[in-house]
């Protein structure tokens, strides 16, 4: 309940290493730290002190966190601090910082990346009958089928958009959402497509 929670951004150091576990998917790798500051007698940014973190990530961030880095990428972590301190014998205890980690992300301050979405193993999560939205879609470059086709899906008609047409569609929604009640007025039927 009282865990800290931190956000560090910094570089990948070591290629992720992937493990299998009786509890699921688990991925460790270091992440270095290295602050920057403002060096007045040069007059330029300076490489500060280097803290460097085991991140840990389990189950799908796991999985996804080992396909998508490599050493020296700009990434964001955000997860549980712990510290811990070792002792051995013949030797001065030794403290290491890790991260349990709940999100990872390329820091798009320092770069582009782009997004894949993963194969999704969860049945109900993704359903040939409920499709994920049409993010990518621009501002101006198919509103009108995508403005459509949701439309279709309130008025319960989603099989109209693709059946007849986005002009069609749009007209049927346009009827369907102003009509009188459907007690008062028979629902109308989208048009055979041969």
């Amino acid at each position: 309940m009282n865990e800290t929670m931190i956000c560090a951004v910094g570089n990948v150091a070591t290629q992720p290493v992937f493990r299998e576990t009786a509890s699921g998917p688990v991925a460790r790798f270091r992440l270095a730290v290295t602050s920057r500051y403002w060096n007045r007698d040069k007059a330029m940014w300076a490489d500060g002190h280097t803290n460097f973190f085991t991140v840990w990530a389990h189950r799908q961030l796991a999985t996804n966190a080992t396909a998508s880095l490599s050493v020296g990428e700009p990434v964001i972590v955000q997860g549980r601090l712990k510290v811990r301190t070792e002792t051995r014998e013949g030797q001065q205890g030794r403290t290491s910082a890790d991260l349990d980690a709940v999100a990872i992300g390329h820091d798009l301050a320092r770069g582009t990346s782009a997004f894949r979405r993963a194969g999704r193993t969860d049945p109900q999560q993704a359903s040939p009958d409920r499709p994920e939205p049409m993010w990518e879609t621009r501002p101006g470059e198919g509103a009108k089928e995508v403005e459509a086709a949701e439309a279709a899906e309130v008025a319960g008609v989603a099989g109209v958009a693709s059946a007849v047409g986005v002009a069609e569609a749009v007209e049927a929604v346009a009827v369907i959402t102003t009509a009188e009640p459907a007690a008062a007025q028979p629902s109308p039927e989208p048009a055979m497509v041969t």
